[in-house]
């Protein structure tokens, strides 16, 4: 397990450094605020959130995965299916789950409350992507162990459904301009950063669609795809209208506290 969560960690890092590279050399848009403004907070929530996920939670996805194939708990484990087909259907399965959630904390208002702190970010590029409310990490760290636990999610698809969700979330998130026929090309199957960019517009249609973070299918199915933003991708605004551009938006302190406040504070 530990040599699986190293490998992990690395691929996260290597790719967040990837990413931050590639959106640098080919941008999609002019940022509004410097990076020196939003990063430190950004990236100093995916520390916090890393701490709290140690303390809350005794056991990791991988290590319980693995757990439950030693007791032959879950669905899976009775099914006997071969890995080649049980490996992919629980990737694929974990997907369709994190599509729900997303759509969820959008559709709950107490979960609204939480998440809202990823939509309050005025600007758009790799570090939204690591830009989640402690709480937000918890509950969703909560619905993953269930799910392992319930189906039984061999310890091989757990560690990819990570690193894809992990990678997919700042691939999506970051301020990259892809070719328009790439981006096309890829959209049938995958969540482009201009697919995902209209998620996080200021109109309110806009930022209640495109909730898939990796398989673009789900929004399709589920009717809650936006192919282009109203107002075009030049003009596309970012954030929560009436959430201020506060400083205190911008620290990790006030995110911290996001959920608990109201706007005008």
């Amino acid at each position: 397990m530990q040599t699986l969560e190293f490998w992990r960690l690395g691929i996260f890092v290597g790719l967040l450094a990837l990413f931050m590279l590639l959106e640098i050399a080919w941008p999609r848009h002019k940022r509004s605020i410097p990076r020196s403004q939003r990063w430190p907070a950004n990236l100093g929530l995916a520390l916090v959130n890393g701490l709290c996920l140690k303390l809350l939670f005794p056991i990791t996805t991988l290590a319980l995965a693995s757990w439950t194939q030693h007791q032959q708990w879950g669905l899976f484990n009775q099914l006997n299916l071969s890995a080649a087909i049980a490996v992919p259907l629980c990737v694929i399965l974990l997907d369709l789950a994190i599509y729900w959630q997303h759509r969820l904390f959008h559709s709950l208002p107490w979960l609204w409350r939480i998440h809202r702190m990823h939509h309050v970010d005025p600007d758009y590029d790799v570090s939204l992507g690591l830009r989640f409310h402690p709480i937000e990490i918890a509950l969703s760290m909560l619905i993953k162990l269930s799910l392992i636990t319930l189906l039984g999610v061999p310890v091989l698809a757990v560690f990819l459904f990570e690193v894809i969700l992990n990678g997919m979330a700042m691939f999506n998130h970051s301020n990259l301009k892809l070719p328009l026929k790439l981006d096309a090309f890829l959209r049938k199957l995958l969540v482009t950063p201009d697919m995902h960019r209209v998620h996080h517009s200021q109109r309110y249609h806009e930022h209640n669609a495109n909730y898939g973070f990796n398989l673009a299918v789900w929004d399709r199915l589920f009717h809650s795809y936006v192919a282009q933003p109203q107002d075009g991708h030049s003009q596309l605004k970012f954030g929560l209208s009436h959430w201020p551009n506060a400083k205190d938006n911008r620290q990790l302190k006030g995110l911290l506290s996001l959920p608990f406040r109201s706007p005008s504070k």
